[in-house]
């Protein structure tokens, strides 16, 4: 069975081993990506504030993917980022992406985010595909200061 819930803090190691192996996967530079953040270890800590939420999807008790929503840091407290949405092989293909990105973006307008920014890869088109069909569009910079030095692609979507 499936399931997207939130974050507990047991599911700490596990979501950092899933986001980890996926960028890795994908050759994703380990500096100035979601690999090097300093929350990585810590997602349930990094997740616990009022306007912050990451789910997870969990299948047989095992951690498969996820996805949270956090205020974008260093922007007008209006815009959210959409943050760390990585899935294993497994969960791809089986319509996950579009229920978390329902679960996320619904969770964003409810503690009333305004806007939603990302930050993703040029390679990365299955997200971008997934991104577009939910109505986010790219933008010519990027927004806030994520760090994230090596993600070149920037989409924003009016929520």
């Amino acid at each position: 069975m499936i399931t997207i819930r939130q974050i507990q803090k047991a599911d700490n190691e596990q979501i950092a081993s899933v986001i980890r192996s996926v960028l890795i996967e994908h050759d994703v530079p380990k500096v100035g990506t979601a690999y090097a953040d300093v929350s990585l270890d810590s997602m349930f800590e990094a997740y616990s504030f009022a306007r912050s939420r990451y789910f997870v999807i969990e299948k047989d008790g095992k951690i498969i993917g996820g996805a949270g929503i956090s205020q974008l840091e260093n922007e007008s407290e209006t815009i959210c980022e959409l943050q760390k949405m990585y899935f294993l092989s497994e969960a791809r293909g089986l319509g996950l992406g579009s229920e978390m990105m329902e679960n996320c973006l619904a969770f964003a307008k409810s503690v009333g985010f305004e806007k939603c920014y990302l930050e993703t890869m040029p390679y990365m088109h299955a997200a971008q595909k997934l991104y577009l069909k939910f109505g986010f569009h790219y933008i010519d910079s990027p927004m806030g200061c994520t760090g994230h030095t090596s993600c070149p692609v920037w989409m924003l979507k009016e929520l």
